[in-house]
């Protein structure tokens, strides 16, 4: 079974809506499958000061997290060792140890966290 997913929502450069709903799609799939962790590229925007996708993400996660469509996610600039939510991500999944950003402080990706168990 399938532990880690990646999903880059920048591809083919959408609108925030169509970036929003390829996520609700994603998600409801991801479930369904017993995907653990989706690790999410939503891009940080050239400006640097935070793509239109960045922020509708980092807008909804809390809500679907409310909603039971998630446990919890890790913003990427927080994605580090040194904070509780990264050292549970790693517990639920240890494969995800191998990810190239962890340490990284990467502001264009979100990690998400489906189940809160193994199984």
């Amino acid at each position: 079974m399938e532990q880690i997913r990646l999903i880059n929502l920048e591809d083919e450069k959408p609108t925030v809506k169509q970036a929003m709903d390829r996520l609700e799609l994603e998600l409801r799939l991801a479930k369904k499958q017993g995907v653990c962790v989706l690790k999410i590229i939503h891009g940080f925007g050239s400006t640097g000061n935070g793509g239109k996708i960045r922020v509708a993400l980092r807008k909804a996660l809390p809500e679907y997290q409310k909603r039971g469509k998630l446990c919890f996610f890790v913003p990427g600039e927080r994605l580090t060792i040194f904070e509780e939510e990264t050292r549970r991500l790693l517990q639920l999944c240890p494969d995800f140890r191998k990810d190239h950003d962890i340490d990284r402080h990467n502001n264009g990706i979100t990690v998400v966290v489906l189940r809160d168990r193994k199984g």
